[in-house]
């Protein structure tokens, strides 16, 4: 057992078990998925670095939220591709440690970052007048910081227990990325400690948060309803009903995967799962969160109109 716990040194991800022609077909796809991502992630960072009416905390929370969805697509994306393209090629150890534990950073992240935008959404529909003084830029700024510690600290104790088991072998990790179940799975050692802390950490990181955002549109469907315009009523509702669809999706999916006993999900169905929060989320997010926004939309044509007069 010894000598065998050395020699593995890279693993070989499964991906998605189809056809070669469907493997072109995903692989078409998800580039598309991923430049779109990339694309509508960038514009609304962009619009918001460069237009001063944008600069305030929902925006600036927008903007952390447009970097971890970046960073979470890049991270799973072209692994997929790659894996799409040639199957058999392997991924070091070191490599899929790494993978594992940039995922989990922006993963934790954005839960967390979700929380801090329907918080700032509480405030400024349930409590306006005094906004300004609770949403100032000191407290923004140590929400976004303490969002993306919280989601490091998290991932690196994940990784340093990872760290610690032996793998022996098989090498074949059934999913299309180094996830951290299906790396867990491979080792020959007792896992029980990393599923209590996985356990513990999703009840922390998960169920929390999420308990956390419905308190909040709770106090804010309550405030909407208060609202004796018609149409800002109806601006309101859309708004925020569609960040729940995001938010209940999100969660939803993560909560599936990680709290749901082994035996309830078959590898191709937490592949669907992973695919719903680690690959469209970030793609819908833009769309959902900016993109419908007038203020956007705004920012959007003062810059075109800008760049058509210079």
């Amino acid at each position: 057992m010894e000598s065998n716990q050395t020699t593995v040194t890279e693993f070989l991800l499964l991906g998605f078990l189809v056809s070669p022609k469907m493997h072109l077909i995903l692989f078409v796809l998800f580039i598309l998925l991923y430049i779109l991502t990339l694309l509508g992630n960038g514009v609304i960072l962009g619009l918001i670095c460069l237009d001063s009416q944008l600069h305030t905390p929902m925006y600036f929370f927008l903007s952390q939220l447009a970097i971890v969805d970046i960073s979470y697509a890049s991270t799973t994306v072209p692994q997929i591709l790659r894996n799409l393209l040639d199957p058999s090629k392997p991924i070091s150890f070191a490599g899929c440690i790494t993978q594992t534990d940039f995922f989990l950073v922006f993963a934790h992240t954005e839960c967390l970052l979700l929380v801090m935008m329907s918080y700032d959404r509480y405030v400024a529909i349930c409590h306006p007048l005094r906004y300004t003084i609770i949403m100032s830029w000191r407290m923004c700024i140590a929400l976004a910081i303490t969002s993306w510690a919280i989601g490091s600290l998290l991932a690196l104790v994940h990784v340093l227990l990872l760290l610690r088991l032996p793998f022996c072998g098989p090498r074949e990790i059934n999913h299309f990325f180094c996830e951290l179940l299906s790396v867990l799975k491979l080792s020959c050692a007792d896992i029980w400690l990393n599923k209590l802390v996985i356990y513990f950490a999703c009840v922390l990181i998960l169920i929390g948060p999420f308990c956390l955002v419905l308190i909040s549109y709770t106090h804010i469907l309550a405030a909407i309803l208060r609202i004796q315009s018609g149409e800002g009523r109806k601006k309101a509702f859309s708004t925020c009903s569609s960040h729940l669809c995001v938010v209940g999706l999100f969660f939803g999916s993560a909560i599936i995967t990680y709290m749901s006993p082994d035996s309830s999900n078959s590898g191709e169905q937490q592949k669907i799962l992973f695919l719903f929060y680690s690959f469209f989320n970030p793609t819908l997010n833009p769309l959902i969160y900016s993109l419908r926004n007038a203020e956007v939309k705004g920012a959007l044509r003062r810059l075109l109109r800008k760049d058509r007069l210079g």
